[in-house]
């Protein structure tokens, strides 16, 4: 018997855009969504009658996500937009991510939960610094799969030359980056070519339409379902007549599978205990897993508190204090050498101290800068911090969810940097 299909069991695809100013990722956003009657028809009215008071001779598509006056104003891209469609077969969250150099940052916030890259790349222009960057960030962030969208082949005659001479190009430099699955797609987000249908314009190229490739990305062996981690978020104590002695542990699983009867081992007291039961607000669970929000009750009385983690006996994660971190840097304000800032990685929150600036990277060559080591805004750089607090992390590579770090100025309060352990 097969298991019905709903909206709320259908698999979810994170993907993001990028690329250089005016390569048309809005319009291509714009395109998915109204070919595949993802738009409400007030929308539609709405985009059409800002179109034609904008002078435009087509309905402009990109405004269904250059939501600000600013974006609007200039045709671009400044902050990160994320919007909602579904198809039968699957559900998408699509950050639109900016395309300036300045807007780096912006980019990397909308690529860090992404599971598939989309770059944007002007089929006039061909494979820029730009393109470059993009790449390196989504490899740099352990985006498994890159689907490079050679735009505006209308404006290049359809031609199968020029889409060769791209692929060719972008493949020299994605040999360099570390991802596993790059597919390339021809389109026109304008005209609609090979975006939801295939187009009749280039029978030469004998792949999937976007859409049809979005669908069918698999990304089920991207998760870490091997090494199993549960940070705690919240102790919950009820202490009422039906649950006076209830004591569970919740928060988001970030790697592998827990289900009753499983030892587990507390970190950081060490303290060893069985899985008594797996539970949501449902009802019990025979088992669960990333990325599930659970409750998780133990046979033996341990003393447990939020930042704290449970992991498996014969395979804990690395525990230290120094650590190395790729970091993409967020503030107007610099880098400080032996600067002292807050950090939050998984539910666990410490101060922390710069030891070490490594280098910095120029991430349209990938060659290490060892002399100027000032870490401005939209830089990518190597440090060395210690932790007042030992985290309990596995690198990036790893596991995106405890690899991954922020860093947060004490004062302020405003989020500097994003970190990947090394």
């Amino acid at each position: 018997m097969t298991k019905e299909v709903t909206y709320e069991n259908m698999d979810l695809l994170r993907f993001t855009t990028a690329g250089s100013v005016d390569d048309g990722k809005s319009t291509l956003i714009g395109r998915l969504l109204y070919d595949s009657k993802a738009i409400f028809e007030d929308q539609l009215d709405a985009i059409e009658k800002s179109s034609e008071m904008r002078g435009d001779e087509n309905v402009n598509l990109a405004l269904l996500t250059d939501g600000l006056k600013a974006e609007r104003e200039q045709g671009i891209t400044i902050d990160v937009a994320y919007r909602y469609f579904a198809t039968p077969r699957r559900k998408f969250i699509i950050a639109d991510t900016p395309g300036h150099i300045q807007y780096t940052r912006n980019m990397v916030t909308g690529a860090s939960t992404a599971d598939l890259a989309i770059i944007l790349i002007d089929a006039r222009k061909g494979v820029i610094e730009q393109t470059c960057r993009h790449a390196f960030i989504a490899s740099l962030l352990k985006i498994e799969h890159l689907v490079v969208c050679v735009n505006k082949m209308d404006l290049v005659d359809y031609k199968e030359s020029v889409f060769d001479e791209i692929v060719e190009a972008f493949s020299a430099f994605a040999s360099r980056l570390h991802v596993s699955d790059i597919k390339f797609i021809p389109i026109s987000a304008l005209h609609g070519d090979n975006v939801v249908d295939k187009s009749d314009k280039m029978p030469w190229y004998q792949g999937a339409s976007l859409l049809f490739t979005l669908e069918t990305a698999y990304i089920g062996s991207d998760a870490n379902h091997v090494d199993a981690r549960f940070p705690i978020q919240w102790v919950i104590r009820p202490q009422s007549k039906e649950h006076h002695d209830f004591r569970g542990f919740a928060g988001r699983i970030a790697a592998g599978v827990f289900k009753p009867g499983d030892e587990v081992i507390a970190l950081p007291s060490g303290f060893t205990s069985r899985v008594k039961d797996v539970r949501t607000f449902e009802g019990p669970l025979e088992e669960a897993f990333h990325p599930m929000s659970v409750t998780i009750t133990l046979e033996d009385e341990i003393d447990i508190s939020r930042g704290d983690m449970l992991a498996k006996p014969n395979n804990i994660p690395e525990i230290g204090q120094d650590i190395e971190l790729m970091i993409c840097w967020f503030s107007e304000k610099k880098l400080q050498p032996r600067g002292k800032y807050l950090i939050k990685h998984t539910s666990r929150d410490a101060k922390c101290l710069v030891k070490e600036i490594r280098y910095k990277v120029d991430i349209n060559t990938l060659h290490k800068i060892e002399s100027d080591l000032e870490v401005s805004l939209n830089d990518i750089a190597r440090i060395q911090i210690r932790t007042t607090q030992p985290l309990f992390y596995d690198s990036y590579n790893k596991n995106r969810n405890t690899g991954s770090v922020i860093l947060i100025d004490e004062f302020t309060h405003n989020t500097v940097a994003a970190g990947m352990i090394i």
